[in-house]
């Protein structure tokens, strides 16, 4: 289990934004991301996300991104946005090589104390691609919820990948952090 004092979590700045993007792309697109467990690949190729998408983030009143390092390298980082009682997790990513040894359970547990804290949010959300079956697991193992709450994935805007398949939409997860 990876130990949070090795790390050092930080507000993402707009010196980040090339080292953001290569770590997003690294974590679900391509060949390299097949290194870790939370790849695409199969689903969607293009891109998962842009400069602009994640400058936009940064500069956002709204929203945080939250960039966690070790020794001086970033290796993996999410976005909080809040939205009033509730605040919005998005933007996840852990560097393959670097998943499925508790970086991630850090991570977003960290990504809750500071939504409750700084926010005082009540409840967690996100959205995940709804086929991605042990992606939500790892959530529902989290204290996550499904809720059956689907919004339809952006099909033709290749700002967010070229799907694989048809059946692609995204499913709203809750998890209450009182």
């Amino acid at each position: 289990m990876e130990s949070a004092a090795a790390l050092t979590f930080r507000d993402a700045t707009d010196a980040d934004v090339d080292a953001l993007v290569a770590l997003v792309e690294s974590a679900y697109r391509g060949d390299d991301s097949r290194a870790g467990w939370t790849t695409e690949a199969d689903i969607l190729q293009g891109q998962r996300t842009d400069p602009e998408g994640v400058r936009e983030v940064i500069k956002s009143p709204d929203s945080r991104l939250l960039t966690v390092e070790r020794e001086g390298r970033v290796v993996a980082c999410c976005q909080l946005e809040h939205r009033g009682d509730h605040a919005y997790f998005g933007m996840f990513a852990v560097s393959p090589t670097l998943q499925g040894a508790g970086l991630g359970k850090v991570v977003i547990a960290e990504a809750e104390r500071q939504a409750r804290e700084i926010w005082g949010a009540t409840e967690m959300h996100m959205t995940v691609i709804s086929v991605r079956e042990d992606l939500i697991a790892w959530y529902e193992r989290r204290g996550y919820r499904r809720t059956g709450r689907t919004s339809p994935f952006p099909y033709g805007d290749e700002r967010f990948g070229i799907p694989q398949r048809a059946d692609l939409e995204f499913e709203l997860l809750v998890r209450k952090l009182v």
